[in-house]
């Protein structure tokens, strides 16, 4: 099973993600805790921006609009990463819980 590093210098942390998991699960199975609530991509709450990489998403089409997508923004709640991964924590929700 592949494992890939994700860093978020917002937080100035670094965890694991292992295939198959969410950007959200590997962080909380890392004790991050970021803000999350819906888990199913439709609220919104875990929104942040992909500095560096590429993710796939869970589901057909997650809450965000395409001029959003092509700005970055991911949902890591429903988002798995497909390599190594930099987040950027700049949405005026997301953050620590």
């Amino acid at each position: 099973m592949s494992e890939w590093r994700i860093r978020c210098p917002d937080l100035e942390v670094e965890w694991l993600a292992a295939e198959g998991e969410s950007l959200l699960e590997s962080a909380e199975r890392a004790g991050i805790e970021l803000l999350s609530s819906c888990r199913n991509g439709t609220c919104r709450t875990c929104m942040c921006r992909l500095v560096a990489g590429e993710v796939r998403y869970r589901i057909e089409w997650p809450g965000l609009s395409r001029e959003e997508k092509a700005e970055g923004w991911v949902l890591p709640c429903v988002a798995e990463p497909t390599g190594p991964r930099e987040l950027s924590l700049d949405s005026p929700w997301a953050g620590l819980k």
